[in-house]
């Protein structure tokens, strides 16, 4: 009975976990709010919060968080926040943003906040060219 039991509960939360991720996405709206708390949060003292704003604008695409995440990229102390803006402006995908990643493979003082951004320059390289050819050795471009 008590096998019974586990199993048809089993059973029941497998169904309703499976159908509440089958529904559509949802696209949410972004306000002119929400894009500047997030500007407002990328210029906290607090740490965890820049860089959950960060991470934030890089998944909302927001084009408004660039110049700010220029300068967290530019101008942060912490290794840790570089990184989360160069994921932020790579997510982000402009001109702008991804030229921002390419430089700072080469003129980042930290070698791991360089490898990162090596590693998002030629993730965007391979999905934006699908083709062996054309995707820079970034190797190289950090070298000089």
């Amino acid at each position: 009975m008590k096998k019974f039991k586990t199993i048809v509960l089993l059973a029941l939360f497998l169904i309703s976990s499976s159908t509440a991720f089958a529904g559509p996405k949802i696209k949410a709206q972004i306000t002119e709010n929400t894009i500047q708390t997030l500007i407002v949060g990328l210029e906290s003292g607090n740490i965890g919060l820049k860089s959950s704003s960060a991470y934030m604008i890089g998944e909302l695409q927001i084009t408004e968080g660039i110049i700010p995440l220029l300068r967290v990229l530019h101008n942060e102390k912490n290794e840790d926040l570089r990184i989360a803006a160069a994921l932020a402006l790579y997510k982000i995908g402009s001109p702008t943003s991804i030229y921002a990643v390419k430089q700072a493979i080469r003129f980042d003082e930290s070698k791991r906040v360089s490898k990162h951004c090596a590693d998002f320059y030629q993730e965007y390289q391979k999905n934006k060219f699908n083709d062996e050819e054309n995707i820079v050795d970034v190797s190289k471009i950090a070298s000089k």
